[in-house]
């Protein structure tokens, strides 16, 4: 999977670069990371706390973009 140039190669991505990475807002990341997982609402990707800091592992956000379903045609869903 081929990803902007913006993102980093680091392990460790800030939220910006996650957001980026993953092609969802930062508000997306903020929200669902309050929230938690919740009923019919995109679960939220995993993430640790560096001190204050919240970072997303690359190979979290990896593996929690291969767990939704792929389609050929929105009749699928």
């Amino acid at each position: 999977m081929k990803h902007s140039s913006s993102v980093t190669s680091s392990r460790a991505l800030t939220e910006n670069e996650a957001a980026t990475y993953i092609a969802m807002s930062r508000s997306f990341l903020a929200q669902s990371r309050m929230d938690g997982n919740r009923d019919n609402r995109t679960p939220a990707p995993p993430f640790i706390k560096i001190g204050r800091s919240v970072r997303y592992l690359r190979e979290d956000l990896d593996r929690w973009l291969d767990n939704f379903m792929k389609l050929e045609h929105l009749g699928q869903c």
